[in-house]
C-alpha cells in the first residue's frame, strides 16, 4: 500500500495550493474543500487563519 503525505497542490490551486493538497490527500472535489473553507472562515472567522497555518505548515509537492 502506498504512502500517503500531506502536501500543498502545485497544480490545483488558486493562493497556496492548500485546499487543492487536502483535496487530494483525502481524494474529494477541491471545490468541496475550498467551499468548506469559505463557510468556516465566514461563520467563524477561523477558516482564513487556519488556512494561513496550513500554508505556512504543510510542505509543498515536488
Amino acid at each position: 500500500m502506498e504512502k500517503k503525505e500531506l502536501r500543498r497542490s502545485g497544480t490545483d490551486k488558486k493562493l497556496a495550493g492548500v485546499c487543492g493538497g487536502l483535496a487530494e490527500y483525502f481524494n474529494i472535489s477541491s471545490t468541496l474543500v475550498r467551499l468548506i473553507v469559505v463557510l468556516l472562515a465566514l461563520a467563524y472567522g477561523g477558516g482564513l487563519l487556519a488556512y494561513i497555518l496550513a500554508a505556512l505548515i504543510i510542505p509543498k509537492a515536488a
